[in-house]
């Protein structure tokens, strides 16, 4: 099942009188389960590429079908209920709301959703075990180590059911063990679950894990190929 449909799309910036031209006409279609990377050096328009996907940017030109709506014809309100109901973030530098502790950074999403108490905690525990840190529920971020924190956004993503979870830099800020632990986690919840996921990375941890590579270049795709195929 395709969950993604990127045709065409287009994005510039204007800062003072000049004009950047982030993507320039990129077409992609994402399926079901995917395990995708999209890599490049600084510029190349990954990172653009991965917010219009999340729906925090819209395209200058193009279409961008997410679960079958076209979201370039939603409104604010209807992105973002988009976004709370179909789509999953792990961002580079953790996000996770400090006076919280992993649980409650973890049934956020859900509270917002009015998911019932009793099945919120259900989903929670599942995915604090998933990430293996069922037995750091209580801990704040600041008493979690940089993976540990990482594997609590990871939890926070996937607990709503998305069907695509959109990945940022997750290993930039990790060292190599961590960074690999991180990795292997969501591998395995990516085979078990058939969650999609979408790497923006130029981390060779991450690429490693990837099943697709799409290389962007100056906001061209520039190569899309199977991993094994690079």
């Amino acid at each position: 099942m395709e969950v993604a449909n990127i045709s065409n799309v287009t994005r510039n910036f204007t800062i003072g009188k000049v004009e950047t031209r982030a993507l320039r006409g990129v077409n992609l279609k994402v399926q079901s389960g995917e395990f995708t990377a999209l890599v490049g050096p600084s510029g190349s328009g990954k990172t653009t590429l991965l917010q219009i996907i999340g729906c925090l940017d819209q395209p200058s030109s193009g279409s961008v079908v997410i679960n079958g709506q076209d979201v370039t014809k939603l409104n604010r309100n209807q992105r973002a209920d988009l976004r709370k109901g179909s789509l999953g973030f792990v961002f580079q530098f953790f996000a996770l709301i400090p006076t919280l502790n992993a649980y409650e950074n973890v049934e956020m999403p859900l509270l917002l959703g009015g998911q019932k108490n009793g099945t919120r905690k259900q989903r929670v525990m599942e995915l604090l075990d998933a990430v293996g840190l069922a037995d750091r529920a209580n801990h704040r971020p600041d008493q979690l180590s940089g993976g540990e924190q990482q594997r609590v956004a990871v939890a926070r993503a996937l607990v709503t059911r998305p069907v695509i979870v959109l990945a940022d830099e997750p290993t930039a800020n990790l060292d190599t063990e961590n960074g690999k632990q991180v990795m292997e986690i969501i591998a395995k919840l990516n085979r078990e679950t058939g969650v999609t996921f979408v790497f923006a990375t130029h981390d060779p941890r991450v690429i490693h894990y990837a099943r697709r590579i799409v290389t962007l270049r100056d906001g061209v795709i520039e190569k899309d190929s199977p991993a094994d195929a690079q």
